[in-house]
């Protein structure tokens, strides 16, 4: 009895932080306190709770232990006081600066940093076997030389934050032994990512267009999926509830077909090794035919998500791509306070205000969808001569919308809505191509 009193006394203190901001010359203190108050949405996330927050303005790092001796001092008074087993920073640290935090702090509380509690989250929400081999790889790239050298403290079986996920034991092994467990999950990662590969080339010769539902974590992308194709995936109110993409067939009022795909959310700092490891999901945003990014309207921070979610697609390469920006949770009082201020209007063509939760506003995301999928494609007729049928190949690889294909004694004539890039390759085909104006 007393030991399972100890066990759930050791799992509380795990779960119980102090989260650590520094403010210097490059972050003012506002922007380190809307840093801190993500951190305590993601703490939540991975089921702990924020004992207190610790602040300090220095005009750089503290290259031994970031902060200055005086606040170690007081964050490890804190800790002995109040029971507290865990300090999280709002940065990332290095593997000598998380050994020196602990050994200061002492007491056995861990130090972790943004991204490791991120990885924990992806490590609580992996559910296919190719996202927690994503989760595995990245979890043991990026912990792994933070932890070495701890000796017996580097066990990671105690349970709580920041220990979670399959990669557990091999993080207790030697570095050998690690360094071959990340060669075999990079192994598997090329196996599946050559399976994806090969439904995306099916998805692709079935010349159905692809959108790409992207956003910041949390924006509701699950929650439009599920209200436009009944998709049934999990929709939650917390950080990276979606880790593996899902795509599922919807039809336009137009008739046109289109094949909606749910993304891994975005948010700022995300950690090197996790776009790394989870670059075969994410590449589903550069390689489909247009975006629909979702933004939380009713978070005052949507200004900036939108921003660092417009910096990841263009680090992905699909910062050129076809955008429809989607305003979510417009039926929220914040949502229509904040675009009621001065400067805050947003309007264009490729905007639309929407409520995934109530259904209010999808009207207009469709019209705005039909649009955009139509914007600068055109309906061409195209005769094949049966000796070139490998064109008709290219149609379907090139994402043109096929209408109908006749096979005749002369030639496959073609029907299908094309781009002009496409067209204009295709010209000598063309049974009406456009006329080309000269100067």
């Amino acid at each position: 009895m007393n030991e399972t009193k100890a066990s759930a006394k050791q799992l509380e203190m795990a779960g119980r932080a102090i989260l650590v901001g520094v403010s210097t010359r490059e972050e003012s203190p506002e922007e380190v306190e809307k840093g801190l108050d993500e951190l305590t949405r993601l703490l939540d996330t991975a089921g702990g709770t924020v004992f207190a927050r610790v602040t300090q303005n220095k005009d750089t790092f503290d290259p031994r232990t970031i902060i200055g001796s005086g606040k170690v001092k007081e964050i490890a008074d804190l800790c002995e006081g109040n029971e507290v087993g865990l300090v999280i920073f709002d940065m990332e640290l290095s593997p000598s600066q998380i050994r020196n935090l602990e050994d200061d702090i002492g007491h056995d509380v861990r130090v972790l940093d943004r991204s490791m509690l991120i990885l924990d989250i992806f490590a609580l929400h992996a559910v296919s076997a190719e996202g927690k081999v994503q989760v595995e790889l990245a979890q043991l790239k990026y912990t792994a030389p933070r932890l070495t050298g701890h000796g017996a403290e580097m066990s990671r079986l105690g349970g709580g934050i920041g220990t979670r996920g399959p990669g557990e034991s091999q993080l207790e092994s030697d570095r050998r032994h690690m360094q071959r467990r990340i060669r075999a999950l990079e192994e598997q990662l090329k196996e599946m990512d050559s399976n994806r590969r090969t439904m995306r080339q099916t998805r692709d010769r079935s010349g159905i267009p692809r959108a790409a539902i992207v956003g910041y974590t949390n924006a509701g992308k699950s929650t439009l999926l599920n209200r436009l194709t009944d998709a049934g995936i999990l929709a939650e109110n917390k950080l990276f509830a979606t880790l593996d993409p899902t795509t599922r067939q919807f039809t336009l009022p137009s008739g046109d077909k289109l094949l909606l795909t749910d993304t891994v959310g975005f948010i700022r700092k995300l950690p090197h090794h996790l776009v790394s490891a989870f670059r075969s999901t994410l590449d589903e945003a550069a390689l489909c035919d247009l975006l629909l990014i979702l933004i939380d309207a009713s978070d005052p921070e949507c200004r900036s998500q939108l921003e660092c979610t417009e910096s990841l697609l263009e680090e992905l390469g699909a910062g050129d791509k076809p955008k429809l920006y989607v305003f979510n949770q417009c039926d929220k009082p914040e949502a229509k306070e904040m675009f009621a201020l001065p400067g805050k209007s947003v309007q264009s063509e490729n905007t639309v205000f929407i409520s995934a939760k109530t259904g209010e506003g999808l009207d207009d995301l469709l019209v705005a969808l039909q649009r955009l999928l139509h914007a600068g494609k055109t309906r061409a007729t195209f005769v094949i001569p049966n000796a070139r049928a490998g064109v008709l190949n290219q149609l379907y690889a090139e994402g043109a919308a096929i209408e109908s294909v006749d096979y005749g004694a002369e030639g496959i004539t073609v029907i299908a809505v094309v781009d002009d890039k496409l067209r204009g390759r295709l010209r000598e085909y063309d049974t009406c191509p456009p006329i080309r104006e000269e100067y």
